[in-house]
């Protein structure tokens, strides 16, 4: 039997199984069957077997029930009945003959030929029953194929529209068609077994759904300014999309290949890993061999062979324009050490051939040339997000140039436009891809080279598009068209970004944004010493957009998690950014760029009061995105920055350079170096090796300390923070002394004893800082228990300050005395999470009476007013 539906030919040689329906209907039946001819041994709890004539009679009712069904669809579907009758006609004659071998074979169950001939019988039925439902699977083929049919004539329809009334009338038809051959496609998608067909499928619906909208306004526009050449390339490019989805959705559903000329085509290589991930990986794979199969004729020259490529990729990601100086620096430091290693091992393993060196020697100059690697791939992927957070910020603003010259009507311009507008879509995909190269998530992989695809398609299109828009510059339907091909541009690089953001890691997404941040806060603050309001505002521009990158991907981060206090503390760190710090930091931009543009800029004492604002509201922006970051690095999956790594800068931007009327004393020294201590030994990472018990007991002091943590953020919540001295210095203190108790675990940007010490004393400073206000609030209140109170818990915020700073000098050191680590007993981080706790009791029980105190005292003036 050979039988053509729609042009899908059935052959009954063929019993491949292409959808689960199918499969899931048919394995009951193979499971009668198999239970009835098998000779093992049964599983089940031995007692009184299934008689053989009750599996017989099983398997004859299953057969029944299949002849039943077909019967009702061969009556449903004239057109298929005749095919269906004589399939239906095999299994009945197939299932007669199973059924009278396996009575005999029943009768006799010894008997070895019988059994034989049984199974060939069962074979026979399965054969038939696979081929019925493949049959009747070809049912819902035959629908879509029809739907199919159907979406083709009306895209013909609207290909040969004369004008725009039959444009829309057959606009309006394949709106209908196309959503029901969705909706069968989408049926189809979920139903096939095959994953490449199911994405294939997937993928042309996907397109059918973003290009509707574009072959409306693409024909429209056409027809109304045939003249153009732009407005035909238009219209054919998303015709033509549209055509090859639908072809796709075709030969998916008959079980064809896909023309290789598809340019919608899903193949493999799109999900393959990224060739330096998949150099490295195999680089360790071959490194990680017993001593005793190294054979240096063959092994060295293969090792270093693959070395000199990962190297080779590894200098040009390090040449790219985006990749800083200082990384590629880094990155060449680690391509020699990974040499040198490399080296190391291989003497190594000569000398083990000729037994002078142990396989432990081995093993060790293994695990270095791993850790080597290890490093390498660090600082590649630190590039490649280098790379990402310069191309991924404002990624509109090419496309709003080129759509605001083609509003004005402006062609040349528009042609220039285009150009920064294509080379902007071309930096996006090269980017995209140099991410793919350093990833091994195969899923994120693919999502990422499917978003460049379809820009890469798109982008020229868009560009077509304003190239109407400009020649026809008053036309409703060029605009029309080039508002739609804008969005849908706009989708795809939301699509690309947020695929690109999937296969790089956020502590490294956060690292280098910290970096690129502080390094348009220099040259923000250069530029303002230079009076230069353009450079001000681009900068500033560009400390907005990373920011706003920032609050977007840690946003979408958080979406990941269950709610709960890590989730909390780091939404409520965007949230401040978000909402209070960027304005603020705007606000600080405008007035100093209007400073500068104004003939009183000139005005040294205007013009420093403006820079120190401008400077404090970029620390502020600095500060914001370090507490970002920090928050997230809260997770303890995350890894933290190790020593030599930046995000953990010394000075959060440059002082200004003296301007020609010469430096304030103010401006010279601005407070705006964290932790200093930078060259100390690495405490931090002691801390995390301590015996488990004793990090069992500093983690429960530190649930403590977030207890009163807690406290305090419940009481601050009472107060408007916008300006408020007390309530900024009480903030900035919970936050250090967070940092402080960090360490003691071993996380945290607090690395060694030094920085301990540094931030013990910006504590005492902000104490300091905290008792004048809050005794300046007394002094106004009138002899009350308020007052006292106020009174009693600034002075032991002084005490507490005190001590804080003692203890960290005397006890926040680790020792490492005949390599067992020493934390000057255990009472060492103890003492400093104790003080802390104290002086955060001390600061909450402030911060609450100053409230009591100031608003009685507003109360009380208010009264007498």
């Amino acid at each position: 039997m050979s039988t053509h539906i729609y042009g899908t030919k059935f052959n009954p040689m063929d019993a491949q199984i292409k959808t689960w329906s199918v499969q899931r209907t048919l394995d009951p039946l193979v499971a009668q069957v198999t239970s009835l001819i098998s000779d093992q041994p049964s599983n089940n709890k031995k007692g009184r077997s299934k008689r053989a004539h009750l599996l017989v009679t099983n398997v004859v009712q299953a057969i029944e029930n299949f002849i039943h069904k077909a019967s009702e669809i061969a009556h449903e579907n004239p057109e298929m009945r005749n095919d269906l009758l004589q399939s239906m006609e095999d299994v009945k004659r197939t299932g007669d003959e199973m059924a009278v071998l396996s009575k005999e074979f029943a009768d006799d169950p010894c008997s070895k030929p019988k059994r034989q001939q049984m199974i060939v019988a069962a074979r026979a039925l399965l054969t038939s029953v696979t081929h019925l439902l493949i049959l009747a699977d070809l049912v819902d083929v035959q629908l879509i194929l029809k739907s199919i049919r159907l979406v083709e004539d009306d895209l013909q329809h609207i290909h040969d529209a004369s004008n725009q009334e039959e444009l829309v009338h057959f606009y309006k038809q394949y709106g209908k068609d196309i959503i029901d051959l969705s909706q069968h496609a989408q049926r189809r998608q979920h139903d096939l077994v095959d994953r490449i067909e199911q994405e294939n499928l997937a993928a042309a619906r996907g397109t059918i759904k973003g290009t509707s909208m574009m072959l409306l306004t693409a024909s429209k526009a056409y027809l109304r300014h045939p003249e153009l050449p732009f407005a035909r390339e238009n219209r054919d490019f998303v015709y033509n999309q549209v055509r090859d989805a639908v072809g796709i959705i075709s030969s998916v559903t008959q079980g064809r290949s896909i023309p290789p000329t598809q340019s919608l085509k899903l193949d493999s290589s799109l999900s393959s890993v990224g060739d330096l991930t998949r150099a490295l990986n195999e680089f360790d794979r071959i490194v990680m061999m017993k001593p005793q199969k190294f054979n240096e004729q063959v092994i060295r020259p293969q090792l270093e062979e693959r070395l000199e490529s990962i190297i080779s990729g590894a200098a040009l990601l390090a040449d790219s324009l985006s990749t800083r100086e200082d990384r590629r620096d880094r990155i060449v430091q680690e391509c020699n050490a990974v040499r040198q290693s490399l080296q190391d091992l291989l003497d190594e393993y000569i000398q083990f051939s000729k037994k002078r060196s142990s396989e432990e020697n081995v093993n060790t100059k293994i695990q270095t040339m791993q850790t080597k690697t290890h490093d390498l791939r660090k600082q590649l992927r630190k590039a490649v997000v280098d790379h990402v957070s310069d191309t991924f910020v404002a990624t509109n603003v090419p496309l709003f140039a080129l759509i605001d010259a083609a509003r004005r009507g402006n062609v040349q311009l528009v042609e220039d436009t285009a150009q920064i507008f294509m080379e902007h879509a071309c930096k996006l995909i090269e980017v995209a891809n140099v991410a793919c190269s350093m990833s091994d998530q195969v899923e994120g992989i693919k999502l990422v080279r499917l978003a460049a695809m379809q820009i890469q398609h798109l982008s020229p299109q868009v560009v077509n598009a304003a190239r109407i828009l400009a020649a026809r510059s008053t036309s409703k339907v060029a605009l029309e068209n080039m508002d739609v091909f804008r969005d849908t541009w706009e989708r795809y690089v939301r699509l690309l970004t947020e695929a690109v953001d999937e296969i790089t890691t956020i502590e490294d997404f956060l690292a280098v944004s910290e970096n690129h941040i502080l390094e348009d806060i220099n040259l923000c603050i250069q530029a303002m010493v230079e009076r230069n309001p353009d450079r001000v505002d681009r900068t500033a521009g560009a400390i907005r957009g990373r920011s706003g990158r920032v609050i977007d991907v840690v946003s979408s981060e958080m979406e990941k998690y269950e709610p709960g206090e890590y989730t909390d503390g780091v939404i409520e760190s965007v949230r401040v950014l978000r909402d209070q710090i960027i304005p603020s930091f705007a606000e600080r931009i405008k007035i100093a760029i209007d400073t500068l543009r104004m003939k009183s800029a000139y005005d040294d004492g205007k013009y420093d009061a403006t820079e120190q604002e401008l400077i404090e509201a970029s620390s502020s922006v600095y500060h914001g995105i370090r507490d970002i970051r920090n928050s997230v690095l809260m997770n303890p999956d995350l890894e933290w920055p190790s020593d030599d790594e930046e995000g953990m800068n010394d000075e959060i931007y440059a002082p200004s350079q003296a301007s020609s009327h010469g430096p304030s004393s103010d401006s010279q020294q601005p407070d705006l170096e964290m932790y200093p201590g930078k060259n100390d030994n690495p405490s931090r990472d002691m801390m995390r090796r301590l015996p488990k018990e004793e990090r069992e007991q500093i983690e429960l002091q530190v649930e403590g300390f977030k207890k009163t943590k807690r406290d305090f953020e419940r009481e601050v919540l009472k107060w408007d923070d916008r300006g408020n001295d007390i309530i900024v210095l009480a903030k900035k203190m919970c936050m250090i002394m967070m940092e402080m108790t960090d360490f003691t675990r071993g996380r945290g940007p607090l690395r060694t004893t030094m920085d301990v010490i540094n931030a013990a004393k910006m504590i005492s400073e902000c104490g300091s800082k905290l008792n004048k206000i809050a005794k300046d609030i007394a002094a106004q209140c009138v002899e009350s228990q308020s007052k006292s109170d106020l009174v009693a818990y600034v002075d032991r915020i002084t005490l507490y300050c005190h001590q804080l700073d003692i203890t960290s000098k005397v006890k926040a050191d680790v020792q490492n005395i005949s390599g067992e680590l020493i934390v000057s007993g255990l009472d060492s981080a103890t003492s400093l999470i104790t003080s802390a706790k104290n002086l955060m009791n001390a600061v909450v029980l402030t911060v609450k009476a100053s409230y009591i105190a100031s608003t009685k005292y507003r109360s009380k003036t208010g009264n007498k007013e």
